[in-house]
């Protein structure tokens, strides 16, 4: 059966989705943008603040669910910009450990709120 998971640590969800959906082992993170929770508001400051306040959603997420970024075994990151890719993976490697969540990262088009990067996990036990 299927859990939803919330937390006030992270954005609310702005449409019809949840934070997490937890299935057994395995927790599904939706997408995350650089929205500090406690304001509601974007954060500035270049892709390398908002990839840290991305990483920082879905720790909080991530948590709420009883696990870690370190249960972390897929990762799905979106840039608006690729060229921005170095400093988006200087700030995204220092979250994980020696054994980082395997991914793929794109370029797109545009990302909700005209934001630089979205990050997703898929976590499990």
């Amino acid at each position: 059966m299927k859990e939803k998971i919330a937390t006030e640590k992270a954005p609310k969800a702005l449409g019809p989705y949840a934070q997490a959906i937890r299935l057994g082992n395995l927790l599904f993170v939706s997408g995350q943008v650089a929205i500090d929770p406690a304001s509601g508001e974007l954060v500035g400051g270049g892709i390398e603040a908002q990839t840290r306040q991305v990483m920082e959603n879905l720790k909080a997420v991530v948590e709420a669910a009883g696990m870690s970024l370190a249960d972390a075994l897929k990762a799905t990151c979106f840039l608006k910009d690729m060229g921005e890719f170095a400093k988006f993976n200087a700030v995204y490697g220092g979250y994980f450990g020696d054994t980082p969540p395997a991914r793929e990262t794109v370029e797109v088009a545009r990302l909700p709120r005209d934001v630089s990067v979205e990050v997703s996990l898929i976590c499990g036990r």
